[in-house]
C-alpha cells in the first residue's frame, strides 16, 4: 500500500487524471473520496491508512479494492486484501512530504513526461494441491464458499478427482451398487470398504478422504469404534460417515470422544432404505421436516462436523442448513446445502441400471469407452494391432539361429516370417496386408519427471 501512495502522490496531474479508472467494488463512497483527491492539484501527502479507514467506513464490510488504469501500467495495482484489515496494520515505513518513503531502500520516484517499466514478476513455482484439511474445510463453509465432495472408490479415480480440485474424496458404500455390482450397499462389508479407501488414499494424498462405515458395522458402540478406528489406521481416512440421526448418537459420541472426525446423514438413508419404504423423497411433510431438522441438530450437538441431506425438498434443506453451524452436504436438496456430493459414476455415466433424478451428467464415459473398447476388439480380431509401434525387435542372426535351432531354417527377410505365423482373413486377404485400416489412435504418453 505504501508503493500506492507514492506513485499517487509524485504522479504528474496528468498521469493522475488518467486514474479515472479508480473504483472499489461494493465501496462506491471509498472510491469516490479516492476520485476526487486524485483530481485535487495538491493531493494530501498523509494520504494514510487512517484517512482511507475513514473514508472507507461506507463500505460493505470492506470488499476488495481495486485500483486500475490503461494509461499506464506500472500504476495498475491491485489491493488483494479487504480494505479494513489492510488499512488497519501498522504502516511499514513513513512518507515524506517529498514523497519518499522513509525505511525504504528504493526512493525511485515518478518523474513527468517519464515512462515507468513495471518490475518483472518473480517466477512461480509450479503449483502443488494443497492438502484440505478440517480447518480449511470450516474456512470456506464461514466464507459460504460451496463445498465439493465426489465419490472415488479406487485410485485412478481419486487421482482424477484430486487434480479436479474435488475438496472431499467420498469413499462410499455406493461402490457395492457401481463398482461391485450389488443391488444395494446393505451386502457391503467392512474389508471391502477398507479396501477401496486404501486405493482411493494412494490415489488422493491431499484431498480430505471420509470413509463410509457400512451396513451392520456400527449396530453398538464397540462396533463403531472397532471399524471406525479401522478405517482410520489401515484405511488413512481422515474421517468417517455413519447414517441415521437420534438413533446413532451413542455411537457419534463414542467415536468423537475417541478422537475421530464424524460426519452424519439424514433425509434418505440408503442403508435402510427397505425400512423407509425405498428410495423415498424424505422431509415432504411439515412433521417429516421437522425431524430431519431435530436429527441433524442431535447430531451436530454430539459433535458431528458435517451432515449430509439426501432426497430432501430444497426450500426444506435450505433451511435446515440456516438453523445448522456446521455445513450440510446436499444430494437431492437443491442448492441452499453448504455443499454438493455426488456419486463419480452417475456424473461420468458409468452406471447402467438407473441414473437417479438427482444426479448430474457430465460425460458419456461409460459409451466413450465401449467404443474404444470394441475399437480394440476389431483390431485384434483383424491383426491390426500390435502394430510395430507397439513389438520389439530380435537381431536378425538371433532370429535365424532360434529358427535352425526349431529345425525352420532361416529367414532371408530378416525377421520371422510372416507367413509362417498368419491366418487369412474370412474375406481372403492377408490379416496384416493393412495395417493402416486400424482404428487404433496411439496418445501421448507423458515423460516421468522422476
Amino acid at each position: 500500500m505504501h508503493n500506492v501512495r507514492r506513485v499517487l502522490t509524485t504522479a504528474s496531474p496528468c498521469a493522475r487524471s488518467r486514474l479515472g479508472g479508480v473504483y472499489a467494488s461494493s465501496a462506491p463512497s471509498l472510491g469516490a473520496a479516492l476520485q476526487a483527491e486524485l483530481s485535487s492539484p495538491h493531493p494530501r501527502a498523509s494520504l494514510d491508512r487512517t484517512w482511507l479507514h475513514r473514508r472507507a467506513n461506507g463500505c460493505s464490510h470492506g470488499h476488495g479494492l481495486v485500483l486500475s488504469t490503461t494509461a499506464n501500467p506500472a500504476l495498475t495495482y491491485s489491493l488483494h486484501s479487504r480494505v479494513r484489515s489492510v488499512y488497519s496494520k501498522p504502516p511499514v515505513g513513513g512518507l515524506h512530504p517529498s514523497g519518499a518513503e522513509s525505511g525504504s531502500t528504493n526512493h525511485t520516484q515518478a518523474t513527468p513526461g517519464a515512462t515507468s517499466q513495471p518490475t518483472p514478476p518473480e517466477p512461480q513455482s509450479p503449483s502443488v494441491p494443497q492438502r484440505v484439511t478440517m480447518r480449511r474445510l470450516m474456512a470456506k463453509y464461514r466464507a459460504s464458499t460451496p463445498i465439493s465432495v465426489v465419490t472415488a472408490y479406487d485410485y485412478p479415480s481419486a487421482q482424477i478427482a484430486e487434480r479436479a480440485g474435488v475438496d472431499v474424496v467420498l469413499v462410499g458404500d455406493s461402490v457395492g451398487m457401481v463398482v461391485l455390482g450389488y443391488d444395494s450397499t446393505t451386502a457391503v462389508t467392512m474389508d471391502e470398504m477398507v479396501h477401496h479407501a486404501k486405493a482411493a488414499r494412494r490415489g488422493a494424498g491431499n484431498a480430505f478422504m471420509v470413509v463410509d462405515l457400512p451396513f451392520g458395522s456400527y449396530t453398538d458402540v464397540n462396533g463403531a469404534m472397532a471399524n471406525g478406528v479401522r478405517l482410520l489406521k489401515e484405511a488413512g481416512a481422515d474421517a468417517i460417515k455413519l447414517e441415521g440421526g437420534r438413533r446413532v448418537l451413542p455411537q457419534v459420541r463414542a467415536l468423537v470422544n475417541a478422537g475421530m472426525a464424524v460426519m452424519g446423514h439424514v433425509g434418505l438413508t440408503p442403508q435402510t432404505h427397505a425400512a423407509l419404504g425405498g428410495y423415498l423423497i424424505q422431509g415432504k411433510t411439515a412433521a417429516t421436516a421437522i425431524q430431519i431438522l431435530e436429527d441433524a441438530r442431535a447430531l451436530q450437538d454430539a459433535g458431528c462436523f458435517s451432515v449430509v441431506l439426501e432426497m430432501v425438498p430444497g426450500d426444506v434443506a435450505a433451511l435446515i442448513t440456516q438453523q445448522l453451524s456446521i455445513p450440510t452436504i446436499g444430494i437431492g436438496a437443491g442448492v441452499g446445502t453448504s455443499g454438493q456430493v455426488q456419486v463419480m459414476h452417475d456424473l461420468l455415466g458409468l452406471y447402467d441400471k438407473f441414473h437417479p433424478k438427482f444426479a448430474g451428467r457430465y460425460a458419456a464415459v461409460g459409451a466413450i469407452t465401449e467404443s474404444a473398447l470394441s475399437a480394440y476388439v476389431n483390431d485384434v480380431v483383424h491383426r491390426r494391432f500390435p502394430g510395430g509401434e507397439h513389438s520389439f525387435a530380435i537381431p536378425p542372426q538371433e532370429l535365424s539361429a532360434f529358427r535352425e535351432n526349431l529345425g525352420l531354417g532361416s529367414s532371408d527377410a530378416g525377421g520371422c516370417s510372416v507367413r509362417d505365423c498368419e491366418s487369412i482373413d474370412s474375406d481372403g486377404a492377408s490379416s496384416d496386408a493393412d495395417r493402416s485400416g486400424s482404428s487404433f489412435s496411439p496418445l501421448p504418453v507423458p515423460v516421468s519427471s522422476t
